[in-house]
This record gives C-alpha cells, sequence and structure tokens, in this order.
C-alpha cells in the first residue's frame, strides 16, 4: 500500500534483521522464476525481473496478460504447477487467500509442483494463518516459502520501489535478494512464518485509516470553498504531512479515482486486520468504523477504483460519465486483475 516502511535486507557480513537499500538490479545473478498473477502490481513487478534479465515462466487466469512477457522471451503456462516446473524462485502476487490457496494448494498448485529447494515469494495480501497454512505444506515438501507482502503501489512497483516485509527463515530471505533486490528497494525479515503478513495488515490498517480521514477532512475542505492547491500545501507541510497527504488529496478533489490501489482490497484488508486483531484480542473499534465506510463505498460500487474514492462516499458525491469503474484501468493487486 501508499504508506512506507523503514528497513532493509543486508548481504555479507551484516545480519538479516538489519535494514539497507537494494543494489541496482543489474548486479543480481539470472534464474528462472516463475511469476503468478500479472495483474496491475504483479505485471510491473514481473517486468522489473525481465529486464534485470531473470528468465519468466509465467501464470495469469486471463491469457491475455501473459502475451507482452511471452513477446519479451517468457513462458505462457496453463497453471501455477507447470509454472513453477524448473524455476529456481517463485513469485506469487494475487488478491486474496482464496486466491492464494488456489495457486498454491491446489493439485497442480506450486507446492504440490515445485521441486525441493524452489523459494516461494508470496507477495499477495494475505492472512498470517494462510501464510502459515501454506509454509507448514512447502515445508512438509522441502520447498521454501516467504510471506513477502509488499508496501507501494503501482508507481512504487513499476519503479522498483517496493518494500518487502518478509516472514519465514531468515537464510531463505537470503536466497530470495537476488529477486527482491531486482523488483525493490529495501526489505525487512519480520520473523517466522506469518510475520510478513501481519505487519502488511497492520501497515494496511494505518493506510486505510488515513485515507478515511483524508475523505471527510477534504469533504469538509471543499465545502467551505478553500483553494485545492494551499490546501494541499499547507497540509503537507503541518503534522499530518505524509505521501498519502500529497498523493491522495490531489485525486479526491479532483475526481482522478484511477486505480493505484483498489477500494475492495482496502476494504477486504481492513477485515482481514479485524480478524487478526480479534485473535489477538485486541480491541480496535477505529478500524472496525472505517472498515464500514469502506465496506458502503464497495456496496455502492466503487470498489473497482483506488482508495480516493471513499470520498464520494463521504460527499454522496457520484462518478462522471466518463469515469466508471469499467474505464478507470487497472485494478490493483491480483492476476485475476485485481493487485494487491
Amino acid at each position: 500500500m501508499e504508506s512506507q516502511l523503514a528497513g532493509g535486507q543486508p548481504t555479507g557480513g551484516q545480519t538479516a534483521e538489519s535494514p539497507r537499500a537494494q543494489p541496482p538490479a543489474s548486479a543480481a545473478p539470472a534464474a528462472t522464476v516463475a511469476f503468478v498473477g500479472l495483474g496491475a502490481m504483479g505485471s510491473q513487478m514481473a517486468s522489473n525481473l525481465q529486464k534485470a534479465g531473470h528468465a519468466l515462466r509465467v501464470f495469469n487466469r486471463s491469457a491475455g496478460r501473459m502475451q507482452p512477457f511471452v513477446d519479451a522471451g517468457a513462458v505462457a503456462c496453463r497453471t501455477p504447477g507447470e509454472a513453477v516446473r524448473g524455476a529456481h524462485f517463485v513469485v506469487s502476487m494475487v488478491a486474496d487467500d482464496e486466491a492464494t490457496r488456489q495457486v498454491m494448494l491446489a493439485a497442480d498448485g506450486v507446492i504440490g509442483s515445485a521441486a525441493e529447494g524452489t523459494v516461494v515469494i508470496d507477495s499477495s495480501t494475505n492472512t498470517p494463518a494462510m501464510a502459515r497454512e501454506v509454509a507448514a505444506a512447502a515445508a512438509a515438501r522441502g520447498v521454501r516459502y516467504l510471506d513477502a507482502p509488499v508496501s507501494g503501489s503501482i508507481a512504487q512497483a513499476r519503479g522498483r520501489e517496493l518494500v518487502f516485509m518478509v516472514g519465514g527463515n531468515a537464510r531463505d530471505l537470503d536466497s530470495a535478494l537476488p529477486v527482491l533486490q531486482a523488483m525493490g528497494r529495501m526489505n525487512r525479515h519480520m520473523g517466522a512464518s506469518g510475520a510478513g503478513a501481519t505487519i502488511k495488515l497492520i501497515n494496511n490498517m494505518l493506510s486505510g485509516t488515513m485515507s478515511a480521514a483524508l475523505a471527510e477532512a477534504m469533504a469538509v475542505a471543499e465545502a467551505s470553498g478553500l483553494d485545492p492547491a494551499t490546501t494541499l500545501e499547507i497540509l503537507g507541510e503541518g503534522a499530518a504531512g505524509s505521501r498519502l497527504v500529497k498523493t491522495k488529496i490531489p485525486k479526491m478533489l479532483g475526481r482522478d479515482f484511477s486505480p493505484q490501489f483498489q477500494l475492495a482490497l482496502m476494504e477486504k484488508d481492513l477485515r482481514y486486520f479485524l480478524a487478526l486483531a480479534q485473535e489477538m484480542d485486541c480491541p480496535t473499534p477505529l478500524a472496525g468504523i472505517v472498515r464500514s465506510q469502506y465496506q458502503g463505498a464497495r456496496r455502492a460500487d466503487l470498489g473497482a477504483l483506488d482508495v480516493a474514492a471513499l470520498f464520494l462516499h463521504v460527499t454522496g458525491g457520484r462518478l462522471p460519465p466518463d469515469a466508471t469503474p469499467s474505464s478507470t484501468g487497472q485494478t490493483g493487486e491480483a492476476g485475476s486483475g485485481s493487485s494487491r
């Protein structure tokens, strides 16, 4: 998502827990990488792997999304299992637990088809429980699984500026560095399996809550007749100043709801966060209210738009005729046409 996390992954004599920036993509040795899920985020990540010289085997449910990669030398595959055969690494970027279960644990999925020692980098935003379930299935077959969701949206994916939050074995993370360095600028080992998924949900709860607060604040600012440019300047310099302020305020006030991160996916992530909080016996009433706002916006057919479209839900506004959910571009996170 849009908010940033500090930290990265060292090599050499440093420990896995120490942060560092990634070296240029050209420093990474070539490998065969299976990429599962070529949505708005996955396609950018896979493109950077290809630019770094890695050989790709790709799978996506919508076959048309594979063609640009095939044109650049990748192998198109009919199933996730076919994609991982012969691959040293697997990267998956799909929408949710259900999609992850399908691509990872189905009969012709990643885990059942990968060779012993294959490193699986799962960048989907899943529940920690899902990550641990896949990790256990992988371990039983000698496959090395990392839950490695990302901070950053489409622009960061395109520019190799993603931050990876990684759960799993630190030695497996060391092995995965050549692939991660081709897609992002930093990574952080968070702990055992499920830890990456946990911090990702916390990250997105904060981002979603801040975006909801911005929607209400901009509704009041606009109704009060404040100048949009001056409003952005002042808020960007104040205590609330952040990348979200600088990117979401222009989208809200400019009615630009082309998706950088899909509203429906944010609602899903908040739902996952609330389930995690309940499991931890932690009261999170604010997150519950915010999730209800996103749920209402999704039910009002705004789910395919950027999270900035929550502004429409707050103000009771409507999309202009030329900006329907189906015409706002790619969605945010999965090979099915969603992401993350």
